[in-house]
């Protein structure tokens, strides 16, 4: 009798036809003597986004992912278990003026036809999987302040949008008085920048800052990219409040509550 395959039939990704593994995809893994759309049989429980053996691994041999050594095996591994670490020596790794996995360019795949996925387009383009609000900051001073908002929009207005999968802050360690134009500073800026241009976050921006920092707002969010919204107010500095703690709440619900309603 053929099995229907449906969203908890065992699956697995062979990431190259050179790989000797392959990665369990199903949430709570699959036990052993689960049978695999190849006929592959467990012979151990295997954790979702680890690793089961499609042959028989010598003691020695090479465990291969993305047509690459990963480890040797410590001990022969049966085809049908679950790979761990504590069964693997680790390569050694190439001298770092002599790389030459970064050099070779895999060949072009064909292009994919025929599938979908739950998903949604943004404006510019990019496509998302999950509806997530992503407040950034400007500066870690302003940290406290937005967690607490962030659980109290979770618990008073996420229950009222319940498309929106979520509400996240965007946070990290810059101070005030950090030297935003020092050598590579800017690395660190683009990626706060690039955190609030996922595609998972819709293009709805929202940035808290303090005031006086050096790194402002403009600096990670700029008016000419099409990735995020700034048609709306975006912007909210703490030191605009006049009744302190619970003001600069209160202000940053109400411009979260504007975007997830129209996320």
């Amino acid at each position: 009798m053929t099995l229907i395959e449906h969203s908890d039939s065992p699956r697995t990704i062979r990431l190259h036809s050179l790989d000797n593994v392959a990665v369990v995809v199903n949430d709570q893994g699959v036990p052993a003597g689960t049978e695999l759309a190849d006929g592959l049989v467990t012979l151990d429980f295997v954790p979702q986004s680890h690793k089961v053996t499609l042959v028989d691994i010598a003691r020695g041999g090479a465990v291969i992912r993305y047509g690459q050594t990963i480890g040797y095996a410590l001990q022969a591994i049966a085809r049908g278990s679950w790979v761990n670490e504590d069964q693997l020596r680790m390569p050694t790794a190439p001298p770092l003026d002599s790389l030459p996995l970064a050099t070779e360019v895999p060949v072009a795949q064909a292009p994919l036809e025929g599938f979908t996925f739950e998903g949604y387009r943004n404006a510019d383009g990019t496509v998302g999987t999950r509806n997530i609000l992503g407040i950034t900051t400007t500066v870690q001073c302003v940290t406290g302040v937005l967690n607490h908002a962030v659980k109290r929009i979770r618990d008073e207005l996420l229950p009222r949008y319940p498309h929106v999968d979520d509400v996240v802050a965007l946070t990290h360690s810059y101070g005030c008085g950090v030297a935003i134009s020092a050598t590579d500073a800017y690395i660190p800026i683009r990626t706060v920048r690039n955190l609030a241009r996922n595609p998972n976050l819709g293009g709805e921006a929202l940035v808290i800052s303090l005031g006086c920092e050096k790194l402002q707002a403009g600096q990670v969010m700029h008016d000419n990219d099409s990735s995020v919204d700034l048609s709306e107010p975006w912007l909210y500095r703490l030191q605009d409040s006049s009744h302190g703690f619970g003001e600069m709440v209160e202000q940053i619900m109400a411009l979260a509550e504007t975007r997830l309603k129209k996320l």
